[in-house]
This record gives structure tokens, C-alpha cells and sequence, in this order.
């Protein structure tokens, strides 16, 4: 495969295009200096912040007399979440308007020779984006795209001229009428697989049926290619029995087996992550140290314990496609992480963090991160997505936000009214109620600015204040901010 294995097209649009991914697709393809437009069903930051600072048009709905405005596309993007029969998704089938799904994009435009698919149930967006810019901190220019915004990246995308390729594998399905995984297109001929654990019952109804995904994608890496695999994840040990092929290893540190990278033992504070590296099979690594070491500090801005297998990971898989360990310490030390992902938005007396924790689960796993790493109070403000309003979701709350002293329920984002006969999604007074079965301080504030201001009367020195859930909070986040940075 040539490192651009199919020309440009002049003109573009992407039906979907206020994904975090598809959003990163587009800008990718306007730097490279194609025609661009964009159309999205509703609009949010931070990803429209990104298009319109990327001077990339768009326009909410679907209109396919705006979609040929300005000339008829060669090619329309179309969004898994966007559908298969809006307007502009019809239009271009009676015309006969070629349509490819985010990730037949990717496959037949980004691939590169040497292509890099980060995959597994979770760490693949941190680790994609990290493994990008080791790769870009040591002059290998590579083209990348990951799920997430990135605090490092000009772009969640990039499309370069370099053999490499760096892509997060996302195992669902790549399109509305499309079932194979996104991962299908993406032609590695390496692997970081980083866990394997049964999830997207709807398209894989069976645990069989998610690890298959997983045997195929291995099993399409060619003879000169290999898997870095981390041996703590039960499910991965039994994806690469079925792979006979080079296996690289990394986990943390046991008495055996021996693992050709490992890692720890792990401390954090505020300032980040800390933990040791050794490489037990130097001698057989394409990088060779300067000076031969075996053992390696390092230290990582990012919050968050589980960080720690995802940096050992990239450590392990850039340092055996010959990046020298020195500079991939360095480039960790260097990369902030992705917006969202335990994000500081304000580090001072009192502590304001962003994440995308929208499920119960998800939350007190922020919470307790925080938990043991601040003095002060943990309070949590938190909106749901769209299933953690599901009535049968409401058993996972008990406990949940046990590591919060204080949880406030905003005005939740409106969702579609039911229909006759279902059931209508919880509101956030409702949502409040059932939290505070197994939480002695719940509150519900419906009303934004009062919220905002709640916070600065009754905020103390060292408390941090974490904004969870899926949406952009309306501004409370911004403007909680600015008044405590007066």
C-alpha cells in the first residue's frame, strides 16, 4: 500500500459533522485543501468551537439544496448517528452521489503503509491520541485520528505524506446500514490492544460475537507486523491464544509471568500520575538507548490511575517500532491529555474539573479519583446521557456518588417526548430523588445562573468542583470559572 493509496476529492460534505470524529474528519480533509461543508442536527461545543475556529462551514438540519449550494460534493461523509434516511442521505442515493461511511473515509483517504489501530473496550482514545504525538514529538509526522479532543493536537485528525498511521479502533458498527466494526476498514499491520471485555449488546448479542470482532482484526495484521498486548486484561489473554503471531507484552508488575514491559507501582497527586517503566527485552528491541537502560521514571500530567496502563502501553509499542525510550519519556511528560477526561478547567484555591463521566458507573470513578488526590470537598455536578435516564438504569445510582460530600442535579437537557404507552425519560428532580436514597447531600437546581451562583456561596478553599455528564453544561462551566478567577 502507497502512503496516499487514493487521491483527494475537491468537494466534500459530511452529514453528521458535529461528531467528535467525524468533526475531526472534516478539518483534516479542509487543511489538505479540500471543499468542506458540513451539516448536523444540533450543534455544541467544544467541537463546533473547533469548526469555526477551523473556518470549516456548517448548518443545522438536513437540506440538500445547502448540501449543493455550492457545487454537487464527489464524496458525502455520512455520520453513524445521523441516520440512513434523512434528506440529504436520500438525496445523494437518487442521484447517485457516492456515499462512504466515517470509516470507509478513513480506510480508502488515511491509511498509511504502517498503520496503527489502537483498539479494546476502553483506553484506545487515550491511547491513540498519546501514541500520535510520541510519534509527532519524534519527527515520525504521522496521519492520526482519535475520538477526543485533544489539549496536545491542533487536531483530532491530521492527513500527512509520512508511511505511518495512527488510528483509534472503535469496534462498533461504522454506518446507519453498515454492522462491520469501524476497525474493519483501518488495514493495521500493528496492534495496541489494550482490553477485551463483552460490550455493545446490540450489535454483538453475544460475548462470542465481540471477540470474534476482535480474532478478525488480528488476524489481518500481515507477517511483518505484530500485537502489543496487555496480559492484566483477562480478555485479551484469550484473544491472542487464538493469534500465533509476535505478541508483545506489557502490564503491571508481578512475580510472573515475565512481561516484556512493565510498569509501577503508580502515585498520583495533583499534579499528575508517577510510576516506573522496565523493559525486559531491550536486547531485542528495534531502540537501542543511549545509555542502555532498562528502567524508566515516568511522569504524566494526566489524572487518573488507569492512565498508567494506557501510557505503558504506547511506551511498549513505540519503543518497539525504534523510538528511543528517552524521547517517548519525554514526549509523556509533554502531552496534557484530552479535553474532557478528568480536564482541569481552573487549578487554584478551589479546583474545577470537566468530564465526559455521563454514567453512573463512569462518575464515581471520576469521583473516587478526586476523592484521593484533593483535601477539600468533591462536589459533583452531574447530567446523565441519554440511557442513565432509563428507568431500568436506575439500580446503578445506589452508591454511586459516595466519594462526592455534595451532588447537585442541573436542569437536564431536553429529550424527545415518548410516545403513548412508553415511558417517559427520569427529570432531574427525579433523578435527585432516587441519588439521594444512597446520598445523605443531594440537590436539584433548575435553574442555571442560581446554580452558579449556589456554588460561590457556598464553595470552601481546596473543594473541587466536577462538571460530569456527556453535554457542555450550558456555560455554568465557563462562568464558574470567570468568578472564581476574579
Amino acid at each position: 500500500m502507497k502512503a496516499t493509496s487514493t487521491p483527494l476529492p475537491k468537494r466534500l460534505h459530511v452529514i453528521g459533522i458535529c461528531g467528535v470524529a467525524t468533526s475531526a474528519l472534516a478539518i483534516a480533509f479542509h487543511e489538505k485543501g479540500v471543499i468542506v461543508t458540513g451539516s448536523d442536527k444540533g450543534f455544541f461545543p467544544p467541537v463546533s468551537n473547533e469548526l469555526i475556529r477551523k473556518d470549516v462551514p456548517y448548518y443545522a438540519g438536513w437540506h440538500p439544496e445547502k448540501m449543493i449550494e455550492k457545487g454537487i460534493p464527489e464524496i458525502i461523509v455520512i455520520g453513524t448517528a445521523s441516520g440512513s434516511h434523512n434528506p440529504e442521505t436520500e438525496y445523494a442515493k437518487e442521484n447517485n452521489i457516492p456515499t462512504l461511511s466515517f470509516a470507509e473515509a478513513i480506510g480508502r483517504y488515511f491509511v498509511k503503509e504502517n498503520s496503527i489501530v489502537c483498539a479494546g473496550t476502553w483506553g484506545k482514545t487515550s491511547s491513540s491520541a498519546l501514541l500520535s504525538f510520541i510519534f509527532e514529538e519524534a519527527d515520525r509526522n504521522p496521519t492520526y485520528m482519535f475520538g477526543g479532543i485533544s489539549l496536545s493536537h491542533e487536531s483530532s485528525a491530521r492527513l500527512t505524506h509520512s508511511p505511518w498511521s495512527i488510528f483509534e479502533g472503535d469496534e462498533y458498527k461504522s454506518g446507519p446500514n453498515d454492522r462491520n466494526p469501524k476497525f474493519a476498514y483501518y488495514k493495521p499491520s500493528h496492534v495496541l490492544l489494550t482490553a477485551v471485555s463483552w460490550d455493545h449488546a446490540d450489535l454483538y448479542p453475544t460475548e462470542k460475537d465481540y471477540f470474534q470482532a476482535f480474532e478478525k482484526l488480528l488476524s489481518s495484521i500481515p507477517k511483518k507486523g505484530f500485537v502489543v498486548a496487555c496480559l492484566d486484561e483477562d480478555g485479551v489473554e484469550k484473544i491472542i491464544k487464538n493469534y500465533s503471531d509476535k505478541i508483545v507484552s506489557y502490564g503491571r508488575k508481578w512475580p510472573s509471568p515475565t512481561l516484556d514491559y512493565e510498569y509501577g507501582p503508580v502515585s498520583q497527586n495533583s499534579a499528575g500520575i508517577n510510576f516506573t517503566i522496565e523493559i525486559k527485552a531491550l536486547s531485542q528491541s528495534p531502540a537501542k538507548s543511549a545509555t542502555q537502560k532498562s528502567s524508566f521514571t515516568i511522569h504524566s500530567p494526566m489524572l487518573g490511575l488507569f492512565q498508567a496502563e494506557n501510557i505503558a502501553g504506547c511506551f511498549a509499542l513505540a519503543h518497539s517500532l525504534g523510538i528511543e525510550p528517552e524521547k517517548i519519556v519525554e514526549a509523556i511528560a509533554k502531552f496534557k491529555g484530552l479535553k474532557r477526561r478528568l480536564e482541569k478547567r481552573l487549578d487554584g484555591k478551589v479546583t474545577i474539573i470537566d468530564d465526559i463521566a455521563h454514567s453512573p458507573e463512569k462518575a464515581s470513578v471520576v469521583l473516587s479519583t478526586l476523592q484521593s488526590i484533593y483535601p477539600g470537598r468533591v462536589i459533583a455536578v452531574f447530567e446523565p446521557n441519554t440511557g442513565g435516564r432509563e428507568r431500568e438504569s436506575l439500580s446503578k445510582y445506589d452508591d454511586a456518588f459516595r466519594d462526592a460530600d455534595l451532588v447537585i442535579i442541573p436542569h437536564l437537557t431536553r429529550l424527545k417526548v415518548a410516545e403513548d404507552g412508553e415511558e417517559q425519560p427520569i427529570e432531574g428532580n427525579e433523578l435527585a430523588q432516587v441519588i439521594a436514597k444512597t446520598h445523605k447531600n443531594v440537590q436539584y437546581i433548575d435553574d442555571d445562573s442560581k446554580l452558579v451562583d449556589f456554588l460561590m456561596k457556598n464553595k470552601k478553599e481546596d473543594d473541587v468542583i466536577a462538571f460530569l455528564g456527556s453535554h457542555g453544561f450550558r456555560g455554568m462551566i465557563e462562568e464558574t470559572v470567570k468568578k472564581l478567577g476574579t
